[in-house]
């Protein structure tokens, strides 16, 4: 007599298999933090638009706090800033009586920029560069802009909008 071969109970290997490739690419995605995409869309201040006026610009999330002061305006070297790492902000004069924000995160991979020097704001992880007139990318790798942050100066004083 030949034996019959009846299936297993329980889900086919197959299924099994997909299930556990696909939960293990889950995790892996989410530990190693993704693409310079994942780091914007996944902070706070991500939808702000480049450049702003001396009263500053849209954005905002992480950094947008109370109307307290951050800086006085004698704080911010002309032609360079000042990082507020507690805040998540970097404040620049590029030119005498403007004053622009920024986040201090790192559109690359979300390291805290840390200097301001030469008229760039310098992230030390990969070494990215970008512009204290517009937060554009002066250098690589990071390829976006950081975004504004909405601050208004008023008389000496500075405040996040």
């Amino acid at each position: 007599m030949a034996a019959s071969l009846q299936p297993a109970s329980g889900p086919a290997r197959r299924t099994v298999v997909a299930a556990a490739g696909a939960a293990g690419l889950a995790v892996a995605l989410t530990a190693c933090g993704g693409s310079d995409d994942d780091a914007s869309n996944s902070s706070a201040d991500s939808g702000a638009g480049a450049g702003s006026g001396s009263a500053g610009s849209s954005g905002g999330g992480d950094a947008a706090a109370g109307a307290e002061p951050l800086a006085s305006t004698a704080d911010i070297p002309e032609g360079g800033g000042k990082v507020f790492a507690d805040r998540k902000v970097v404040v620049t004069q590029p030119t005498a009586g403007e004053f622009k924000a920024f986040s201090a995160t790192c559109t690359h991979q979300g390291c805290a920029v840390k200097s301001i020097a030469d008229g760039v704001i310098n992230c030390p992880c990969h070494n990215s560069k970008f512009s204290i007139a517009d937060g554009s990318v002066k250098g690589g790798p990071a390829t976006k802009p950081l975004p504004a942050v909405e601050i208004t100066v008023s008389g000496d004083s500075i405040t996040l909008a």
